[in-house]
């Protein structure tokens, strides 16, 4: 610490530490009447203090969570791919559930898809489950059922991108990677006042810069880990915690005053609202449910045919030419709202309960490649949010009679 920094801390009003080691973690400090006098510029002594500081934090206060407790490659990234854009609370549960029915690599890339989207059904962004699929198979055909131990290798893997290959290679291999995700970019753009929108080109380039500059040579699985957390729980989109960091001392955003101005974000485009119309034919506790093809919106999941219209009137076309006859009568029972990350769906929720003579199985359009009459509740596919919350209003009298009584 230069010999000015000490005067400064010094004069401050007394600051309250907590010990670990030979290291005094400040978790409460004044608040900051004016911006500091001497600049703090990135360098080797900063940086080392940032990652001596983090480390020694992360061991007080991390959270218990499963992925934390274990080395092996196959949960770390297992608990990443289920993380990205999903809370922890959310993906706790299904974390274990996944390890508990596929304990191994080889075991998840042995299942049906079938059968992996329908235990990840209700977490949403379904794509991941697919290329999670793929890339298990991957694992078990090219590497032997190992993961590769370097991120280049790594990032070979379909759906593994910098971000994951540095999660997985850091934490399971403890090898020297940076790792960027929202929190971390977070964290990064405030500690070194970043002054690019953290989505552009030029702001990803200083974001990895900063995080390859900062992760140690020494435990670098903790410190990526640190800095998650940090971002997670501390150094949060709104109302930063700065009197709880461990490393408010060495924040240039802080230290000018600037730490709420930070990140810089570009405006979002508006997200479109899409209509659509969904008919669930019943035939007693069994529904009529279609897949999707592979790709595209909900790709491999099964659900009530839908199609894109304002109205039920507006859509009896498109509803026969999507395989419904035209003698079944549906009556509508309500409308839901679903929000997705480019587009906002309101779908009219259509019902009837289909005469035996007219439980075929319909010639199907695009974007469904083939359909069958199943029990919903019985977990035998991979049925999206949006789905269940369609299913749930449009369940068949008697059911709803049920669950009336209770």
């Amino acid at each position: 610490m230069s010999p000015s920094r000490k005067a400064s801390a010094k004069a401050s009003a007394k600051v309250s530490t907590k010990a670990r080691g030979q290291i005094a973690l400040p978790f409460e400090i004044p608040a900051r009447s004016a911006p500091l006098a001497e600049p703090i510029v990135p360098g080797s002594e900063r940086d080392h203090e940032i990652a001596t500081a983090l480390g020694a934090w992360f061991d007080a206060v991390a959270r218990d969570l499963p992925w934390r407790r274990t080395r092996d490659p196959y949960a770390i990234w297992l608990s990443e791919i289920m993380l990205q854009q999903t809370r922890v609370d959310t993906v706790i549960p299904y974390f274990d559930r996944f390890l508990s029915r596929f304990p191994t690599v080889g075991d998840l890339a042995r299942a049906d898809l079938d059968q992996v989207l329908s235990l990840w059904s209700g977490l949403g962004y379904y794509r991941r489950a697919r290329i999670m699929h793929l890339a298990a198979r991957e694992v078990t055909e090219r590497h032997g059922g190992a993961f590769p131990g370097d991120a280049q290798a790594l990032r070979a893997l379909p759906g593994v991108g910098a971000y994951t290959a540095g999660a997985v290679a850091s934490i399971a291999f403890d090898l020297r990677e940076p790792l960027v995700d929202g929190n971390v970019a977070r964290v990064l753009s405030r500690l070194d006042a970043i002054d690019n929108d953290i989505r552009s080109t030029t702001g990803q380039r200083a974001l990895w810069a900063a995080a390859a500059r900062l992760v140690p040579e020494a435990r670098p699985g903790r410190f990526n880990q640190a800095l998650m957390e940090l971002g997670a729980t501390v150094c949060t989109p709104r109302a930063p915690r700065c009197t709880a960091c461990p490393v408010n001392g060495l924040c240039i955003a802080r230290a000018e005053g600037r730490e709420e101005d930070l990140p810089v974000l570009a405006p979002k485009r508006k997200v479109p609202s899409v209509r659509m119309v969904a008919a669930v034919l019943w035939a007693g506790h069994r529904v009529y449910l279609a897949r999707r093809t592979e790709g595209g919106l909900f790709g491999g999941l099964w659900e009530p045919p839908m199609v894109e219209a304002d109205s039920l009137d507006e859509a009896r076309t498109s509803l026969a030419e999507a395989g419904i006859p035209e003698r079944i009568v549906l009556r509508e029972v309500g409308r839901v709202r679903h929000i997705l990350t480019h587009r906002r769906l309101e779908v009219t929720v259509a019902r009837a309960e289909v005469p035996a003579a007219l439980r075929g199985r319909a010639k199907l359009a695009s974007p469904y490649e083939r359909a069958s009459w199943l029990d919903p509740d019985a977990n035998e596919v991979g049925v999206s949010r949006l789905a269940r919350k369609i299913l749930s209003m449009s369940s068949p009298p008697a059911a709803r009679a049920e669950v009336t009584r209770r």
